[in-house]
């Protein structure tokens, strides 16, 4: 049957071909860059984005660079600086990098992908189900925040991959999507995806998680992640960590979604994890019109980082992540067969 969600990023010959995320809701289209500098402003703009996606579209860019002859380290190295803080997107560029024939190597990342995310919904469908069954609601309500669907990967998706799973393995379940400021990612892309997988989903304010949790309206929490570091403290969109901490407090469930790939042992902890600062207007301004008064500045944060403590269990492609996340991290990545080994040293991972 045919996916509702179409595939985010593909190989198109001799271009990479995108479903233009700066258009939905209104519009399903599709951006073809034929260069790398055109995909770097896809990225950079967020055309394309989401770990897992950033990590198919790094590889594929080195696969332009190679198909139009140009210097592959330049190339690799103008990627990497368009996103900072998804681990992926190295990743992805490391991998073309180091392949024979970069072209075949980005195809083969995109379609592991998706089989990553289908091993990864099947791991967490079992947690949503045991929760379904404790609940005295008819139905699991869940909450996530901005877009780790089909959306943010080659296909299937992370968060909403174990969300997805479970609806298809039959738990009654609904969705609270936090609209995910500046960018709207929730609202905007979140949301669509769950219509199109005939999901029942509920849009709120970011502000009115904690409200939710506190009437007993949340069963659990299910996010993705940009980078999880060796010790498990993870980086994902800005306001997870809020919600981390919202949810420790009502004692409600927090799980973490992200492939293996996602994994950087690498990275000894959060700390460790750069952030990514936007531009002021995407805060500043509402369409055309600009809600912050002329001169105050505007300090934006595209990610934050939550504390290893206050996630209750990691679930990866390879299997479910507790505590200590270290050694679990490293077992499940080592299995997986990511190239990264614990050094402590990421000189390596930005160049």
């Amino acid at each position: 049957m045919r996916d509702p969600v179409p595939p985010t990023i593909e190989w198109r010959g001799d271009r990479v071909r995108l479903v233009d995320q700066r258009l939905l809701p209104g519009r399903l289209a599709f951006v073809e860059c034929a260069t790398v500098d055109e995909l770097c402003a896809a990225i950079a703009t967020m055309a394309v984005r989401g770990a897992p996606a950033l990590g198919v579209a790094g590889a594929m860019g080195v696969a332009l660079a190679a198909t139009r002859g140009e210097d592959l380290t330049g190339a690799a190295a103008r990627l990497c600086a368009t996103r900072p803080t998804a681990v992926n997107l190295a990743w992805g560029v490391e991998r073309a990098l180091a392949a024979p024939d970069p072209v075949a190597e980005a195809c083969r990342l995109a379609e592991e992908d998706v089989e990553r995310n289908r091993r990864l919904g099947a791991a967490g469908a079992p947690l949503l189900a045991e929760l379904g069954r404790a609940t005295p609601a008819t139905e699991l309500r869940v909450l996530t925040h901005c877009n780790a669907g089909a959306l943010a990967c080659a296909g299937y998706g992370t968060a909403v991959g174990v969300i997805r799973a479970a609806h298809e393995a039959g738990v009654a379940l609904h969705v609270w999507v936090d609209e995910t400021r500046p960018v709207l990612q929730g609202a905007r892309l979140t949301a669509w995806e769950l219509e199109r997988l005939g999901i029942s989903c509920t849009v709120v304010v970011d502000a009115m998680a904690g409200g939710l949790m506190a009437s007993g309206e949340v069963d659990c929490v299910v996010v993705g992640a940009d980078r999880v570091a060796a010790n498990g403290d993870t980086a994902n969109k800005v306001g997870t960590y809020t919600l981390a901490v919202l949810a420790r407090h009502h004692r409600i469930p927090f799980y973490v979604a992200a492939p293996t790939s996602t994994v950087d042992l690498r990275c000894a902890s959060g700390a460790d994890i750069p952030i990514e600062r936007r531009g002021q207007d995407e805060v500043a301004c509402v369409g055309d019109q600009r809600v912050v008064p002329p001169g105050v500045t505007v300090e934006n944060r595209a990610f934050d980082v939550t504390p290893a403590a206050l996630v209750t269990a990691v679930v990866t492609d390879e299997g479910v992540a507790r505590p200590p996340y270290r050694r679990a991290l490293a077992r499940l990545a080592g299995r997986g067969g990511s190239r990264l080994k614990v050094t402590g040293d990421r000189s390596d991972l930005m160049k």
